[in-house]
């Protein structure tokens, strides 16, 4: 959150450095106290709304404004930690997510550690879940978080939404579980690729020319609305246009990246013969 916070106050003292106000003259034009910017420019004092539109105006930068607010958005509830999230266990963070997944119409899904989390069978998911309820002492409800991961994926056969996954062919080798559960979550895939609304592809290991993008954590974009990336110990929602576009742009590079169909297929399989 500190990091978010500063980020947001040193793109408004670049923008106050761009118009060649000092900190005091810019305090003046917008009828603040003399320390307001300081505070601000250092993190020490948050900007409300209402502080970056005037801050926008008087820089002569108005453009500026709703990417500023959507960063303002970002740091004031973007980056929340896993511990809070979790704190009654993973169910009901499953279940918190429904209603964005029900809105949706594209999901763009980008996945370089684990199988995306629409795809995964029951078995995988409970491997997976137990291992973050143990990395984050979360209470134990993984069966109940299991069951309500599982009803999420329900959003695959119902409802007019489409999906695209990108995962690079080391999630397939990943032993998140056991061989009978590797081999069963990877045929899984095998299956549902085959649906109309799913497009899946896989990034090998290796191509030709160089990678013109390297490996990022998991993301996923829903419609143009949002960004979720998962951090280690937190969950953080991107908001800001500007940063948006960026992960948009990502996406589009990794999807281009991916193979598709038979090549895909050819490389799941692969991984499957890998467990014998």
């Amino acid at each position: 959150m500190r990091a978010a916070r500063q980020a947001l106050a040193d793109r408004l003292r670049e923008l106050r450095v761009d118009a060649r106000l000092s900190a005091k003259s810019l305090a003046a034009a917008a009828g603040w106290e003399r320390t307001k910017v300081s505070k601000i420019e250092h993190a020490a004092r948050a900007p409300n709304a209402q502080d970056i539109r005037t801050w926008c105006e008087v820089c002569g930068a108005p453009e500026q404004t709703e990417d500023l607010l959507a960063s303002l958005r970002a740091v004031e509830g973007a980056y929340v930690e896993w511990r809070r999230l979790q704190r009654t266990g993973l169910r009901q963070l499953q279940e918190s997510r429904m209603p964005l997944f029900e809105r949706t119409r594209l999901f763009r899904i980008y996945c370089s550690q684990v199988v995306p989390g629409l795809l995964q069978t029951p078995e995988y998911a409970r491997a997976l879940l137990a291992a973050i309820a143990a990395q984050h002492g979360t209470p134990d409800d993984v069966a109940e978080a299991v069951s309500a991961r599982v009803a999420r994926a329900k959003v695959l056969r119902e409802g007019d939404h489409r999906f695209a996954f990108v995962m690079e062919e080391s999630v397939l080798y990943y032993r998140m579980a056991d061989p009978e559960t590797m081999a069963g979550q990877l045929g899984h895939l095998l299956t549902v690729m085959s649906l109309p609304s799913v497009a899946l592809g896989v990034i090998p290991f290796s191509s030709p020319e160089a990678r013109p993008m390297w490996t990022l954590g998991n993301f996923s974009v829903y419609d143009t609305e949002q960004v979720r990336v998962e951090l280690l110990t937190a969950a953080v929602t991107v908001t800001a246009p500007g940063e948006l576009a960026e992960y948009f742009r990502a996406f589009e590079t990794y999807a281009h990246m991916a193979v598709y169909g038979a090549e895909a297929r050819a490389l799941i399989t692969r991984a499957v013969d890998a467990l014998r």
